[in-house]
């Protein structure tokens, strides 16, 4: 028996661009006629897709050589996604039920290229855990930083998405002491009895530098940096000789309501990295194409293990996707944010 196919889709599209930060009346949620699928087009029912600090960037009025395109009022965001295929091409290699993940989130049907989506096998416990960024922390681990046994690791926005398996994944690569940083007492809790984090500095309760140096008196080895800012210029006074950085994110400027999103200036003390051999980089997944399926094979291993968790909070229903990227930005919840449809 063939399964009817819809007619329409739903779909969230920008309305407005922001001056400031993006907020539910940017975004608009419309009915559209779902077209026939195409020449090596599958048709996916999407499931579950990422609500991503990336699209803060993409929407705002500076989002230049970025390795995404730029989304302009009246076009449909994107982002990771997991769905099922509900049409497929006769000479493809997914059929109808497959489990596949894609780019075309944030609409509940989408037409995509045979080619751009990958076929799910059960590497991964749960679907959902395909939309973790996780891969981001353990290529900066493994790639760029290199941690050894017995460093002591700083994780910067260790509350979210990358975050909360960075610290985790630098434990079962060797680390001996982890600490973390975020802006809630609640999270900091969470940090301590839920992901294994030796120590918590709490932003916003004095200076960043202090706390720091109380947390880890004998400085730090290894930085995995979310954030930029005030935590990257105290955390280089906190590097060990030979400390290194690698940067994952800059959250700092990204969320800054007074930016536009597509810059994160910070005054770090030159002198102090010559005198210390500090080595600071920034990590894009496409300079390491080997990371993604080590990293996929590795976190399906570990989850099943019990080794490790996946912190992540479900929202329901697309008509609340909007809300979804405005908490995200809040940081009103812990771990990844994914929209379940």
């Amino acid at each position: 028996m063939t399964t009817a196919l819809p007619r329409t889709t739903r779909e969230v599209r920008l309305a407005a661009v922001p001056e400031g930060l993006p907020a539910p009346e940017h975004l608009t949620v419309v009915t559209t006629r779902l077209p026939e699928p195409g020449p090596g087009q599958l048709l996916v029912r999407n499931r579950h897709f990422l609500v991503f600090p990336g699209l803060r960037t993409l929407i705002g009025a500076d989002a230049e050589d970025l390795p995404l395109p730029a989304l302009h009022p009246g076009d449909t965001l994107f982002g990771p996604a997991v769905g099922e295929v509900l049409a497929a091409p006769a000479d493809s290699a997914l059929r109808p039920g497959d489990c596949v993940l894609h780019m075309l989130g944030w609409r509940e049907y989408a037409l995509v290229a045979a080619a751009d989506c990958t076929a799910l096998d059960g590497t991964l416990p749960d679907p959902v855990a395909h939309l973790s960024p996780g891969s981001a922390a353990y290529g900066a681990l493994t790639r760029l930083a290199e941690v050894r046994a017995g460093d002591t690791v700083l994780v910067t926005g260790a509350a979210g998405a990358v975050g909360s398996l960075a610290g985790q994944v630098a434990r079962l690569l060797g680390a001996g002491r982890v600490i973390g940083s975020t802006g809630s007492p609640e999270k900091a809790e969470r940090l301590l009895s839920e992901l294994g984090y030796d120590a918590v500095v709490l932003r916003g309760s004095g200076s960043f530098a202090d706390e720091l140096a109380h947390a880890a008196p004998e400085g730090i080895d290894v930085l995995v940096d979310t954030v930029a800012g005030e935590q990257l210029a105290a955390a280089l006074g906190a590097a060990r000789q030979g400390a290194r950085f690698a940067l994952v994110g800059a959250l700092s400027g990204q969320m800054a309501p007074g930016r536009s999103g597509g810059s994160a200036p910070v005054t770090i003390d030159a002198f102090r990295l010559l005198l210390k051999g500090v080595s600071v980089r920034g990590y894009s997944g496409a300079d390491h194409p080997d990371v993604a399926a080590e990293w996929t094979a590795r976190f399906g291993d570990w989850l099943r293990a019990g080794q490790i968790s996946h912190p992540h909070t479900r929202i329901a229903g697309i008509d609340h996707a909007p809300r979804a990227l405005r908490e995200m930005i809040e940081g009103r919840h812990f771990g990844a944010v994914v929209v379940e449809l």
